[in-house]
Parts: structure tokens; C-alpha cells; sequence
């Protein structure tokens, strides 16, 4: 009971078989069956932990089933009878594990398991590495990139960020992930700072709302700068509009802890979230990111135009800079240049690419 909601109900069929029975899921199959996943690997954990009987430990190994029902016409001995099959199935796999009785979502959630112990080893292997994409001025000079996390799997090789970020977020890996990105950003900073060419140069690391709203958030940045002996003046966290939405005092917070030290703050894919220009102006921002999806059609359509002429605007108001992101035409950029905008990301100016890359393709 204590792994479950008030809502949802715990029963003994008998024995040593107990049922679950979960309401109030999310309506599509895909997401409920993550909801259910999420819960029995819950119980599996509890179910899990070591007996002492009699001066003995003992320990369990529970196997589950699972099987969705929504507006379906099955018997309820029908869906036990689906939820014992997927049982068994998970004994027939060894035991203390849990399975589906649809196969797709039974192979769905075999191969999220999977995925989610490649990304723990790949943190402990050193598997994921930085990509750099270079922000531009109005003449087209280098003021500084993005950092980009990547996955260079032993077997699959480069792995997407779609694919294995969300799965991160949500089993909280991200945390351990997101520490050494920046650990690996502030490195490569401090790398830079000791070359003419690339001294001056800015680095922008992307931080998820649980690394952001993680109690030691503020220690592991300074950490990381202290431990890399980079300038904090050079680095820059991007922060998203909906991250900031929740606990806006504790934010601010954390980010004018941060800004005493050096430490700059741009706020990424600015006007696809739910700003409030009331707290907005409070927040100790240096820079305001047009979101690339207002860039594409710039030239094209008149409200995606008005949008990113309007953000320029504000930025100016507010003494923030302004970033146009997903520049890859000479067209759009003209255009942004015209109405205020002095900065650049896109393809227009570089693909991310590792950092001795970039150094080359600065040289050429």
C-alpha cells in the first residue's frame, strides 16, 4: 500500500499472489503502460529489501504481470487470467522482474529497460561526450557555442538525444548525466581560455528542471567551474521557460547565487512555453533564445515574422541580449539582422561538432 495512491487498490488473491489495480492512468496505452511500469518497479524495490527473521536475512524476489484495461469488455477473470500469463512469463525471465501481457508492450518496456541500463553504464563507461555549436555575431565572428550532449554507444554508435533524454529525465539518471556534462563543458572551457583564437569564447550548457531544482544544484555548477578551473563569467546555463515555472522564488534564488559569482543565464526556446512578463523581468537573465520553429518560416509567414520581432523587442527592453536559433539561411539571418537581432545559431554558421573540430574548422 505504501507503493501505491489512496486511489488504487491493493488485494490478496491467496497465497503469496497479490494484485494491484491502478486508476486514473493517462489515456493512451503507450503512456499508461509507463505509469504501470513506473509502479511496479516501485514495489519491485520494496519487495525487494532484506528480511530479518529470527536473526536471519532473508530476501524475496517477486515477479509481476501486467495487463491494461479501458472501456474493454473482458471479464475481470479474463484480465487476471492476462495478468497471471504475464506473470509466469516474468518468472520464466528469472525472476524479481516484471512483465507486460500485450507483446508490443511487453517489448516496449523490455527494450526501455534496456535502454535505461546502457545509459547507467554509459555514464560509468565515459560513453557520453560534447558536441559544439557556434554562436555568431553580425559580422560572423565565433562569440562562443553550445555544448551538446551525444551518445556514442559501444554497439549502436551515436544514439539520439531524443531518444535517450526523455528516458533520462525520467528515471532521474539525468542527474548524474547532467553533472557530467557540465563537468565536461567547464573543461573544455577552461581549455579554451588558454588559446588566443578561442579565449574569449562563451560556453552554453542546457540544465533539466530536476538537475536545476536539485537542493546541491548551485555547489555542483560552482564545483565543476572550481574543479576545471574555468571562468564563470564564460559560462552560461540555458534554462527553459516551463522550467521556471514551478517555485519561481526558489529559482530566482538559485540563479542570483549563481549571477554573483559570474555566472550567466540565457533562457533557451523563449515563446513556446507560458512566460509571465511579470516574473520574467525579475529573473536575472542575460539572454533571450528565439525558438528555431519561429525562425524556419520567418520569411514566410507573417506571425511566425511578428514573433521574432517582438522577442527582439522585449529583449531590448529588458537590456537582455537575443539569440535567434535554427539560422540556415543567409535570407533569414538578413532578415533578423534588419529588425535587431545581432546574434546566431543555425546551420547557417555550423553543425555541432566535437570541440578539436570546430578548432579546424576555424583555422580553415
Amino acid at each position: 500500500t505504501a507503493s501505491v495512491r489512496a486511489s488504487d487498490t491493493v488485494a490478496r488473491l491467496g497465497g503469496d499472489e497479490f494484485v494491484l489495480v491502478l486508476q486514473g492512468l493517462q489515456p493512451g496505452p503507450a503512456e499508461a503502460a509507463v505509469e504501470a511500469e513506473l509502479v511496479a518497479q516501485k514495489v519491485l524495490q520494496e519487495l525487494s529489501r532484506p528480511y530479518t527473521l529470527e536473526d536471519a536475512v532473508l530476501y524475496s524476489t517477486p515477479s509481476i504481470g501486467i495487463t491494461l484495461f479501458r472501456n474493454q469488455d473482458q471479464s475481470v477473470h479474463e484480465l487476471l487470467k492476462r495478468a497471471d500469463l504475464a506473470m509466469y512469463q516474468a518468472k520464466a525471465q528469472g525472476r524479481n522482474t516484471l512483465c507486460f501481457f500485450d507483446p508490443a508492450m511487453q517489448a516496449a518496456a523490455s527494450a526501455r529497460s534496456a535502454l535505461e541500463g546502457d545509459i547507467r553504464l554509459g555514464i560509468e563507461r565515459n560513453e557520453f561526450l560534447l558536441h559544439y555549436q557556434p554562436v555568431v555575431n553580425a559580422a560572423g565572428h565565433r562569440m562562443g557555442v553550445e555544448a551538446l550532449v551525444r551518445w556514442n554507444h559501444p554497439q549502436r554508435g551515436m544514439v539520439s538525444p531524443s531518444e535517450f533524454i526523455p528516458l533520462a529525465e525520467q528515471t532521474g539518471l539525468i542527474l548524474p548525466l547532467g553533472q557530467q556534462v557540465l563537468r565536461m563543458a567547464c573543461t573544455q572551457l577552461a581549455q579554451w581560455s588558454q588559446q588566443p583564437d578561442t579565449c574569449d569564447w562563451t560556453v552554453a550548457v542546457n540544465v533539466s528542471a530536476q538537475e536545476f531544482r536539485h537542493p546541491d544544484f548551485v555547489k555542483r555548477v560552482l564545483d565543476a567551474l572550481r574543479e576545471s578551473g574555468a571562468n564563470a563569467h564564460q559560462l552560461k546555463i540555458e534554462l527553459t521557460e516551463s522550467l521556471l515555472l514551478q517555485d519561481v522564488e526558489d529559482g530566482i534564488a538559485r540563479m542570483r547565487a549563481l549571477r554573483e559569482r559570474g555566472v550567466g543565464f540565457s533562457l533557451d526556446d523563449f515563446g513556446t512555453g507560458y512566460s509571465s512578463l511579470s516574473y520574467l523581468k525579475r529573473l536575472p537573465l542575460d539572454q533571450l533564445k528565439i525558438d528555431q520553429s519561429f525562425v524556419r518560416d520567418v520569411l514566410t509567414d507573417p506571425n511566425d515574422a511578428a514573433i521574432a520581432c517582438t522577442i527582439v523587442t522585449l529583449a531590448q527592453s529588458l537590456g537582455l541580449d537575443v539569440v535567434a536559433e535554427g539560422v540556415e539561411t543567409e535570407g533569414q539571418r538578413e532578415f533578423l539582422l534588419r529588425n535587431g537581432c545581432h546574434q546566431f545559431q543555425g546551420y547557417l554558421f555550423g553543425r555541432p561538432v566535437p570541440a578539436d573540430q570546430l578548432l579546424t574548422l576555424l583555422k580553415s
